[in-house]
């Protein structure tokens, strides 16, 4: 795949930590779900050419490994989805959609009052907690689409592991990007309005 090593996914039912570039594994995290998003139940006839052409356009700048260029369309592409002309996205991808926000004070922040170490683990415990529900959500869409994800889900139960009590937080981001990784691999570009969706490829197989 552009912007990743080609390795194989495991189909043994174990998870590994997928040897990504960080940079680029921080933008397969919205990337990734981006494409999966746009293929979902609310754009029944395929998402309009507004919203397809930022994320082709993320997808170019990411093959061509040029992150800056990548993250300002998917960026431009995060504001167009809340704009209220196009159909809500469902809950677990809303995330994905970033409202333009007039600034206000900090102290409106409820966590203004706390050291910047809790602030930053706070912080960090939120982006996992989504990343999860997002993963969680799109491994479940390309599923009812016709997407193998079968073996995907042990990468899942391992990131659930890690955040649960008694959980180590420090192994979470392995296995989820293992699972952005194979989505992005095997998912792919949704649709523009009235055209025919592609079919998903299959898992990577071999070693």
């Amino acid at each position: 795949m552009p912007g990743a090593p080609n390795r194989p996914l495991p189909t043994d039912g174990t998870t590994v930590p997928v040897p990504v570039d960080p940079t680029e594994a921080k933008v397969l995290r919205r990337l990734a779900p981006m494409r999966v998003a746009l293929r979902s139940e609310t754009y029944r006839t395929g998402p309009a050419k507004e919203l397809t052409d930022p994320l082709e356009k993320a997808e170019s700048s990411f093959a061509a490994k040029d992150i800056p260029t990548t993250e300002t369309h998917l960026d431009r592409l995060a504001v167009r989805l809340a704009e209220p002309r196009w159909p809500s996205l469902p809950e677990a991808y809303r995330i994905l959609a970033v409202k333009v926000i007039v600034p206000t004070p900090p102290q409106w922040d409820p966590d203004f009052t706390l050291p910047p170490e809790e602030k930053e683990i706070r912080r960090a415990r939120r982006e996992k907690v989504s990343q999860l529900a997002l993963a969680k959500a799109c491994l479940e869409g390309e599923k009812r689409r016709g997407t193998p994800t079968d073996d995907l889900t042990a990468s899942l139960a391992a990131a659930e592991a890690a955040l649960a009590p008694g959980g180590d937080e420090s192994l979470f981001w392995g296995p989820i990007d293992t699972i952005w990784l194979g989505l992005h691999d095997r998912v792919p570009l949704p649709a523009v309005k009235g055209a025919a969706p592609p079919a998903p490829r299959p898992p990577p197989t071999g070693s």
